[in-house]
């Protein structure tokens, strides 16, 4: 959970299960469900086990791949998803969101856009760190931040409550995400660096 990354492509894809991304989240948007599964087959093949594949908004794709999916608010199949014992994400703005996931049966929330960004234009207003604080103490799965999430601002994203990130834009910064996301978990739990 600690890190995902939404990515466009496999290649992008494979290079993020190797760079840290411990969820790897295809986001294709305005292409049919055939052209998703192929994409999603061939990122099955090259991320391997390093990371968990997740479908974007496509609950069809993701029966047919196997995988998990993501949806947002105003995406349905959160009963196909459930009927079909797929695992499914949920966005979430709002503490209500949170909590209405939740009792959805959803295995995380990505919360946010914690702040504004051009790669969620969909969402409403952002949140900042202390709606992401208050979703977090709303819900007892995992929240992962979502929004203008970057190196600059990831510790405080761990530090507001969140299991982990998930960066569109900064998925260059991988590596470095990742290092900083463990100080943080570390710091959290009162642990030293590994």
């Amino acid at each position: 959970m600690i890190l995902h990354a939404l990515v466009d492509g496999p290649a992008t894809a494979a290079w993020a299960a190797r760079n840290g991304a411990t969820v790897v989240q295809l986001r294709l948007k305005d292409v049919s469900t055939a052209e998703r599964v192929r994409a999603g087959h061939e990122i099955l093949a090259g991320v391997g086990e390093l990371a968990i594949v997740v479908m974007n908004d496509d609950v069809a794709a993701a029966a047919a791949l196997g995988c998990a999916v993501h949806l947002g608010q105003g995406d349905p199949g959160v009963e196909v998803a459930r009927q079909a014992g797929i695992r499914f994400g949920r966005s979430a703005g709002s503490v209500e969101e949170a909590r209405r996931a939740e009792a959805e049966g959803a295995w995380y929330v990505g919360a946010g856009a914690v702040w504004t960004t051009p790669s969620k234009a969909d969402t409403g207003p952002a949140i900042g760190l202390d709606g992401l604080a208050s979703i977090c103490r709303a819900v007892r799965l995992p929240v992962v931040a979502i929004g203008g999430v970057g190196s600059a601002n990831v510790a405080a994203c761990i530090g507001a409550g969140a299991a982990g990130v998930a960066v569109i834009r900064a998925v260059a910064e991988l590596p470095r995400l990742r290092e900083l996301l463990d100080a943080a978990l570390a710091a959290r739990t009162g642990g030293g660096p590994g």
